[in-house]
């Protein structure tokens, strides 16, 4: 019986269109031979495939001057595929999934992580994907925590000691010392991801080992629907009687509009269920102006725009493209506070109701 291909990664990416200069979101799925790209998550089959072997990956790509964070897959017939992520992290996470599927390929091999196995000695028995699996047990598993450090919220995350004190008590290790080496396993073969500075530092080198055993080093799932917010500081009274879901995150953005394409400030709060960012008159009011349908949709960062009116600050712009293909253009006023907006606007799209 021929073995399916094995999933390597998958989300939702915008891809450029093949004959024409359109941008539409698409379910991509990264194989072990090749790019399945399907019109909807829950669509059975898919829309198109690319295959993998003798194609190369280009990234960062600049082909394209108002959007940001584009990588361009080459197939062996020279024809090129665009996608873009929606923020750094998410591309180079794409873009080095990739990049090993093709060593993997052209080289006649399959898809493994042999190298990180044997770089910290791991033994043969010990299963990442299922202890993953493990971890995310809703009952048994880290339990997702809220926590604050340095004027910054994390959601949906755990302390590296969590990590290994719960390694010991499922018997996945001996000791504290074996545990920070399955840890560091986890986290280098991305089932694991760093959140807040301690964590990030040592991922990159600067500690004795990559993954900390600290109260204070956070971590999360990469599929979680984590995201990080800073404090607010919009004193204004919200009222909640209208809707039942839990406020993510609020605050003002400029919006470009549907007809006239003039930019205003608006306020927007951002609710967990049901999944819709809402924006009101900043100036009061509590009725919202509107909703944006977030279930399904694709944000990106964008870095500039044609023929809209430009202001004394940068254009930090982001773009939702909802399920049903609406574009929203808004504008953060810092490049992390655009960040954090498309990683929470990500996270509600995903649990979303």
């Amino acid at each position: 019986m021929e073995r399916e291909p094995m999933r390597i990664r998958e989300g939702y990416l915008v891809k450029k269109g093949s004959m024409f200069n359109t941008w539409k979101p698409m379910w991509v799925v990264l194989l072990e031979d090749g790019i399945e790209f399907y019109k909807r998550k829950a669509d059975n089959s898919p829309k198109g495939m690319i295959p993998l072997k003798g194609s190369s990956i280009h990234s960062p790509c600049q082909d394209f001057g108002k959007r940001m964070f584009v990588f361009k897959l080459t197939v062996a017939k020279q024809q090129d595929h665009f996608f873009q992520a929606a923020y750094l992290e998410e591309r180079d996470a794409w873009v080095r999934d990739i990049k090993k599927a093709i060593h993997h390929i052209d080289g006649g091999q399959r898809f493994s992580r042999k190298s990180t196995r044997k770089s910290i000695r791991l033994p043969e028995t010990i299963n990442l994907s299922a202890l993953y699996v493990s971890m995310k047990d809703p009952e048994k598993g880290i339990k997702e925590l809220k926590l604050e450090k340095d004027k910054r919220v994390f959601n949906h995350c755990f302390t590296g000691t969590c990590v290994i004190d719960w390694l010991v008590s499922s018997s996945c290790i001996r000791n504290r010392k074996e545990g920070l080496l399955l840890a560091s396993s986890l986290l280098s073969e991305g089932y694991l991801q760093p959140a807040g500075d301690t964590s990030k530092a040592a991922a990159e080198g600067l500690s004795d080992t990559p993954f900390l055993d600290l109260s204070d080093a956070y971590y999360y799932f990469p599929d979680s629907g984590f995201f990080c917010e800073g404090y607010s500081s919009d004193d204004d009274v919200v009222l909640k009687e209208e809707f039942r879901g839990t406020i993510v995150k609020q605050g003002c953005l400029l919006k470009q509009g549907h007809r006239r394409k003039n930019w205003k400030v608006r306020k927007f709060i951002l609710r967990d269920d049901p999944a819709y960012l809402h924006y009101y008159d900043p100036a009061g009011g509590e009725e919202p102006l509107g909703a944006i349908h977030l279930r399904g949709c694709v944000v990106t960062a964008v870095e500039d725009m044609p023929d809209t009116k430009k202001y004394d600050v940068d254009n930090i712009l982001f773009e939702i493209i909802t399920a049903n293909e609406i574009h929203y253009y808004l504008q953060a006023a810092s490049s992390t506070e655009r960040t954090e907006w498309i990683k929470a606007i990500q996270s509600v799209a995903r649990t979303g109701k």
